[in-house]
């Protein structure tokens, strides 16, 4: 391969809330008129349920978190969606796997004679549910003679249910079953706890199984998040959890669920328990951070604070409470599962061995206003690329992309980002980083650099990746160089803003389709 005479065209591959214990749109157009929407009632024979749900097909495109100008090779999901009233119309009910990234959606007839394009009407990444509807209104016809579904009521333990699938040739499947065991836990993004049934069940291998529904007396009960074929475990978005959702979603702006916004730790070593000033007839959590702006903080809760009880319900040393319906649950559920955003809980704590009650409005932080955000579904990556050196938002994204071990395999300083989102926030909204620096001639004897958090450009102080592009836009007058400083090592470098110049002109020229974009 030739090589250019500023640089090598070939680039370089560069990588570089709390933990729960182990439990004991495009606009409508107007088209023909919707047909009438049917009242949701109950399926009376499981082989009849094919006449509410309907196949949902996506095609999935991430942004590639090490090259964010360009979008990683596509993937396709086929699930079967339920379907259920939710504004007066007919909507289909999956989950937000379905459609993180998505970049086409469609809704297709069991017969498979209809397909029409769809679109997100509600998403709720946390929950793991997403509503779709037509994209164009004379989609809806695909509603015709179809029967929205109830929610059943929550199902006991030992429950039978009904999972639903339905093969190509429009043969319903029905596997039964049984409600084992219940807990709050992640079904899509780690940490986002909510509850959680486990069926045993001996599902068989069918077409659009990516999720389905489960049914409860001809009700929907659940989602199917994930199957264990080994040990014959289905996990199963949970019938309160659906309920909340549908609800939520009818309202003008959907709020979603509520967080307390702290980290917290068990309280069973004695000597921790000494130290807080604990009873030994009381149980509580440790509050271990807080984070700013968030419900907790906004209430005045505070790190080494213990809570003792939520809305009168107490947490043992483990951060259990005992629910009325399904036993012992963790302490989440009680505001995530029970509360919408701006209810308000009683939380009675222990703050250097006094008891306290405090009040707490619950609010909703997007995940937007994270210094390292969790996620970024549907939106494209912030970066610059200058003179060969490559800036980019840190993110979890990225931090994945260093293995399944990355928690143990990215720059140290990239985790403390993570961890301590406190140490940096005053100075910074998003950490930008210097993540990897292509061979040119601007950039020699800088190959090397890497994995370095940006403080300051130009004088500038950079805390997104607005104030990046905009401080390296012009050098500074009477200097011919880019000043750049780093939080690590108070490391300074200068980048020949000239020669930078035409380097970028030459990496347009060799295939890169834009050198920066904020959001």
């Amino acid at each position: 391969m030739k090589r250019h005479l500023l640089l090598a065209i070939t680039l370089p591959f560069f990588l570089a809330q709390c933990q729960k214990p182990a439990p004991t749109s495009t606009a409508p157009t107007p088209a023909t008129p919707s047909p009438s929407v049917t009242a949701a009632t109950a399926v009376t024979d499981p082989a009849e349920a094919k006449n509410s749900v309907l196949r949902v097909n996506s095609t999935l495109q991430k942004w590639n978190a090490v090259q964010p100008w360009e979008k990683s090779p596509p993937t396709y999901r086929r699930a079967l969606g339920a379907i259920v009233n939710s504004k007066n119309a007919s909507a289909v009910l999956t989950t937000a796997e379905m459609v993180a990234d998505a970049v086409f959606l469609e809704l297709e007839s069991i017969d498979g004679k209809e397909l029409v394009t769809a679109r997100v009407a509600t998403v709720d990444y946390e929950a793991n549910l997403a509503l779709l509807v037509p994209a164009e209104e004379k989609g809806n016809s695909i509603f015709a003679n179809t029967t929205p579904l109830s929610i059943a009521a929550p199902p006991a333990m030992n429950s039978s249910l009904d999972i639903v699938q339905i093969e190509e040739n429009s043969q319903t499947l029905i596997t039964n079953g049984i409600l084992q065991r219940v807990d709050v836990a992640s079904s899509f993004l780690p940490s986002q706890l909510f509850l959680t049934y486990q069926l045993k069940a001996s599902m068989q291998s069918s077409a659009s199984s990516f999720s389905v529904p489960v049914f409860d007396q001809g009700k929907l009960a659940g989602l199917l998040s994930s199957y264990d074929t080994e040990e014959q475990l289905c996990d199963v978005i949970a019938t309160a959890l659906l309920d909340r959702f549908l609800k939520e979603s009818q309202k003008d702006t959907y709020q979603g669920f509520p967080n307390l916004g702290i980290a917290a730790a068990t309280t069973e070593d004695q000597h921790y328990r000494n130290w807080l000033k604990i009873p030994d007839t009381a149980g509580g959590i440790v509050i271990t951070k807080v984070r700013k702006q968030s419900a907790a903080d906004l209430a005045g809760l505070l790190p080494d604070d213990v809570i003792l009880a939520i809305d009168g319900q107490e947490i043992d040393r483990r951060g259990y409470y005992k629910d009325s319906i399904y036993g012992q649950l963790y302490w989440i559920q009680l505001v995530r599962g029970t509360k919408s955003t701006g209810d308000t809980l009683k939380v009675s704590i222990l703050r250097d061995g006094k008891p306290q009650d405090i009040s707490v409005t619950l609010t909703r932080q997007e995940e937007d206003t994270r210094l390292v955000p969790n996620y970024m579904f549907g939106k494209a990556p912030n970066f610059l690329v200058k003179g060969g050196m490559i800036f980019q938002e840190l993110n979890r994204p990225f931090l994945e992309a260093f293995g399944e071990e990355w928690q143990s395999r990215a720059p140290l300083n990239f985790l403390d980002a993570l961890s301590n989102p406190e140490k940096y926030q005053d100075k910074h909204d998003r950490m930008i980083v210097l993540t990897a620096v292509i061979p040119s001639q601007a950039t020699v004897g800088y190959d090397g650099l890497r994995n370095l958090f940006i403080s300051k450009v130009n004088g500038k102080d950079i805390r997104n990746m607005k104030d990046l592009i905009a401080a390296m836009r012009h050098a500074p007058l009477g200097t011919i160089s880019h000043k750049i400083e780093f939080l690590d090592e108070k490391l300074v470098i200068h980048l020949d803003a000239g020669m930078s110049d035409i380097i970028d002109a030459s990496l347009l020229k060799r295939g890169l389709s834009i050198l920066s974009r904020a959001n």
